[in-house]
């Protein structure tokens, strides 16, 4: 690995650190386009690597911010992330048997409806 993309990569990660604080997101709409079309991953190894650093640590300061301010219900978040587990798993597999062509138009058209419909929709 180069020392261009280690900054690449530091530069990706500091970017969805700070927008998944201050706005709840990052690993989909920031690392998985910035790792497929800079770094020329393809979507499947994105969303792989996405996943791998969603792992325990990402949200916890964060949550931990919210929580302070009083923002967070441990409960519904209990909840949703019982049935998150199972989901991630499910989605993961399917996901897999798709081309990653076909994935990443997916990908690209979830985020489009999800971005028309915050901004129009009250």
């Amino acid at each position: 690995m180069s020392l261009n993309t280690i900054i690449i990569l530091a530069i990706i990660g500091l970017l969805a650190g700070f927008i998944s604080g201050g706005l709840g997101v990052g690993g989909g709409i920031i690392i998985v386009p910035a790792l497929v079309f800079i770094l020329g991953f393809t979507q499947h190894q994105a969303q792989g690597i996405s996943l791998g650093i969603m792992l325990a640590p990402i949200g916890l300061v964060a949550f931990i911010n919210y929580h302070k301010e009083g923002y967070t219900n441990l409960k519904y978040s209990l909840i949703i992330l019982a049935v998150f587990f199972i989901g991630s798993y499910l989605g993961s597999k399917l996901a897999l048997q798709i081309p990653a062509a076909t994935l990443k138009k997916v990908f690209g058209g979830l985020v489009i409806i999800a971005g028309v419909k915050m901004i129009f929709w009250p």
